[in-house]
């Protein structure tokens, strides 16, 4: 993992993002004192396809959705 300043991969943007597809991790920081803002990191290492546990009802509750279950957005979304 390698920590560069915002300037740095502002200007050299593209070489990151190769780094980044072949496996590397960057640390992005800002100013004087190096105040850690962001991360670069490889799509596949995004935990966003983690399952997530349901809270204080983990190991008591589960829920399922049919293959069949659709809903709109707005549905969703009305009170």
């Amino acid at each position: 993992m390698q920590t560069i300043q915002a300037d740095v991969f502002k200007a050299r943007f593209e070489e990151f993002i190769d780094a980044a597809h072949h496996g590397e991790t960057f640390i992005v920081t800002l100013g004087h004192q190096h105040e850690k803002v962001a991360a670069l990191i490889p799509y596949a290492q995004l935990e966003a396809g983690r399952p997530r546990t349901l809270g204080t009802l983990a190991g008591v509750a589960k829920v399922t959705f049919a293959d069949d279950f659709e809903i709109t957005d707005k549905k969703l979304l009305e009170h």
